[in-house]
Formats: C-alpha cells, structure tokens, sequence
C-alpha cells in the first residue's frame, strides 16, 4: 500500500508539471483528496508558516518591481556588462546571480537576456557561452538570497519548534550557501568560456548569416535600458528594499535583538519567521508610501504573479507529501534511516529529482527536508546540501530557459535532438555539484 500511495504522489506530480505551479498545486490537492478518501491517511498539516512569509517577501518584492527599483538594479548592471564586453562569459551570470540574491526571486534577469546576447554578439563571442550559465546562475542565487522562497523555507523548517535542537539561524545558513553558491556559479562560467565553436567556425550560424533577413534580425536590434531614465522614487524603493534586507540578516544574526517571550516556561526569541514578514511588510508599506507606487499596479506584475504561483505550488505539493510521510513516518524510518544517516548524499540526490518534478526548489525543500529530519539526517546535512534543490534545469522546461533560448537571436543557445542535451544541462550540473562539495566541506569545517 506505501507502493501504491508513493505512485499517486509521484503521478500527481508528474501530470501537475504539464500545467505549470498553479497546476502542480491543484493536482497535488487531487492526490492529498485520494490519500484521505480512499486509503484513509490523515491529512497532514499544510505549510502556512513557510506561505505566510513567502507572502511577504513577494509582496514587498512585487512593489519594488511596480516602484521601479528593479529596473534601476538591472540598468546598473547593464553599465557594468557593457563596460567590460570581453568579460561578459564571466560577468552575465555573476551579473544574474547578484540580480536574484538582491530580489529573491530568478524571474528578475529576463530583461537581462537580450542584453546579454547583445553584447556578446557585438563582440563577436558566442551568445550560448554567457547566456547558458547566466540562466542557470539566476536560478542557483536562490540558495544564497535572504528573501528567497527557498532560504525561508529552509529556516522555517529548521525552526527549533521543528524538533531539531537549537534552531539553525539565517545567519548560519547564508554563510554556507552564499559562498558555495558563488563559487559554483563561477566555475561553471570559467568552463563556459570555450563552450562551443566560435561564430566564425560555426558552420550553422554562417549559414544563416547568408541570408541577409536572418542577418539583420541577429545583429539589427540593440536592447538595451540605458537611454531610460528613472523617477527619484525608482532610486529610493531601491534603497528601501536594501535596508529590509539588512535589518532581517541583522536580527538574524543577533538574536538579542529580537524581542523573547515566554512559552512553555521558556523563554524564546522571536522566530525568524515572523521577523521576515514583519520586515517585508513594513519595506514594501513604506515604499507604497514615499514612492507613490499605484497600489493596484502591485498585483499586475511579473514578480507578484510569479510568487503567487509559487505559493500555491507548495502550498499543494507540501500537504499532500506531508500527508504520506506522517502517516508511514515509522515504516520509512525502518527501511530508509541506516542509509540515509550513512550516506547523506542520498538525501542530496533525492532532493535533486524531487526538484525537477515539481520545477521549483522551495516546494521541494518542504517536500523532502521535512522527510529527511524525520529519517534522522543531520541538521546540518540539509543546509551542506542546500544546493541541490536546483534540478529543473536537467529538462529545458524552465521559463527563465525557454526565455534565454527565445531571445538568443543568434539560435546557439537551444535544446539539442534528444532533448536532454540542451544548452543548460552541463553549465548546471557543474554548477550544482561544485556548489553542493563546497558547502559540505564548509559545515565539515564549521559546525
């Protein structure tokens, strides 16, 4: 019977994929109504905590965007990028990457794109070089960010009131994930560097350059955002959204700045949860105020609709694998516990699969992290393998990769005959796995 109830979780997975977030969290709600109704599993506990603060975070996110911070972000990047055109292999996914820890979010970099393949074309490097590594860098930024969906949920779940000990802070985990992160972003981009034929050897793209139509669409159009000029107001949310993001990675690093109450006879901190929204909350009503952002134009935006669709993709896949795993937590622990406590790493695999049937890393986070704590892997193994939650990119079904490849006029940056050999899948496997090795030997050294 676990047999059959784990294939409806993985089925429902699967056929929500096909549908995008808004699907896999609907379909996921078909498969928790199976695993009550007909194998009579009590229902588990969805994951408001995690959703309340993902709230937060894209609300104060999404009225930055309306504000025009982000725009001002990404003008300064572009300045930078086209400044230094021979480095742009090296300095577009530093470039995305820096763009999603500052936001929390990979659907910023879209903008970002055609920049990309701009500069590359005009100096005749080949766009698939920065622009590949550059998608994949938006995404692995998400581990690093203190106001991502995924660094939130994995401080909610590592929560002392999770039953984990002492509660693993935002700190902690930052100062693991930020560094491997990078580290792996960069060594992917050092490994894009000779990717590829170079455009004069690429016997496909000379022959598209014979054709005087495909040569001015690949080298007629400049996108660019540095003719635009932004209001005063576009400059302060900027500034605004900086201090949130300061004071919740203050409170979180000195805990004895955070008000402590009394529960259970205990005297407790308040959670970083509550902090994070309280924070967001307060940065995004302050710029609704001083920025004279048009409170209606918030829901309209590309970082609101995105975030709501995350919501909602953990909210359904969250209850419904919180479901089975409570109600056979003692036979997993039986079968599974020995392996995973002595070989972490299947914990990181798992992660990573689970990650790209569900296309994002915070719904897999409550899906598997949960799971792994109560199979008796280490605290500190979750935050070692943290990166490992980026596994979408094995299929080229992303929006941030269907929109690098749509805007690489040059058509190097694509998905292969088979399918799997796209253009994302080595830039990604290099980057997870260096980042994932450099964040085990940091908690080896550190905790």
């Amino acid at each position: 019977m676990i047999t059959v109830e784990f294939l409806v979780i993985i089925l429902c997975l699967l056929v929500g994929t096909r549908f995008g977030g808004m699907g896999l969290g609907l379909i996921s709600g078909i498969g928790l109504f199976i695993l009550t109704f007909v194998f009579g599993l009590m229902p588990g506990k969805p994951p408001v905590d995690v959703m309340l603060t993902i709230l937060a975070v894209i609300g104060c996110a999404a009225t930055l965007q309306t504000a025009g911070g982000l725009n001002v972000m990404m003008q300064f990047a572009e300045r930078l990028l086209r400044r230094h055109p021979q480095h742009i292999t090296i300095l577009a996914p530093l470039t995305t990457w820096t763009l999603t820890f500052l936001c929390g979010t990979g659907h910023v970099v879209y903008t970002m794109f055609p920049i990309i393949g701009d500069i590359a074309l005009k100096k005749g490097i080949r766009p698939e070089r920065p622009m590949a590594v550059a998608s994949v860098a938006s995404q692995m930024a998400i581990t690093a960010s203190p106001v991502s969906v995924a660094v939130v949920s994995l401080v909610s779940i590592l929560g002392a009131q999770h039953g984990v000990g002492r509660a693993w802070g935002i700190l902690e985990i930052l100062a693991i994930s930020v560094p491997a992160s990078l580290c792996g972003v960069l060594i992917a981009a050092l490994w894009s560097l000779r990717r590829g034929k170079d455009l004069n050897d690429d016997e496909e793209f000379q022959e598209k350059l014979k054709d005087p139509k495909q040569k001015e669409f690949i080298y007629g159009g400049t996108d660019t955002l540095l003719n635009q000029r932004f209001s005063p107001q576009a400059y302060w949310s900027t500034w605004i959204f900086f201090a949130g993001i300061l004071v919740v990675v203050l409170l979180g690093a000195f805990p004895d700045l955070r008000p402590a109450f009394e529960i259970k006879g205990k005297m407790s901190s308040l959670s970083m949860n509550l902090v994070i929204q309280m924070m967001m909350l307060i940065a995004g009503a302050i710029m609704l105020i001083v920025c004279k952002v048009n409170p209606s134009a918030i829901s309209n935006g590309a970082v609101f609709k995105a975030g709501m669709v995350a919501i909602f993709s953990v909210f359904g896949v969250a209850w419904m694998s919180d479901t089975f795993f409570q109600a056979h937590l003692d036979e997993l622990k039986v079968a599974l516990e020995d392996v995973v406590k002595s070989h972490p790493w299947t914990y990181a695999l798992v992660l990573f699969l689970v990650s790209k049937l569900v296309n994002s890393q915070a719904a897999a986070l409550t899906a598997v992290a949960p799971m792994g704590l109560m199979l008796g892997v280490e605290p500190k193994m979750l935050i070692a393998f943290f990166p490992a939650a980026y596994g979408y990119f094995i299929l080229p079904t992303y929006p941030s990769d269907l929109a690098c490849i749509g805007f690489d006029r040059s058509g190097t940056t694509r998905i292969g005959k088979f399918i799997i050999n796209h253009s994302f899948i080595i830039p990604g496997l290099i980057g997870v796995a260096s980042a994932c090795c450099i964040s085990y030997l940091l908690v080896e050294m550190f905790f």
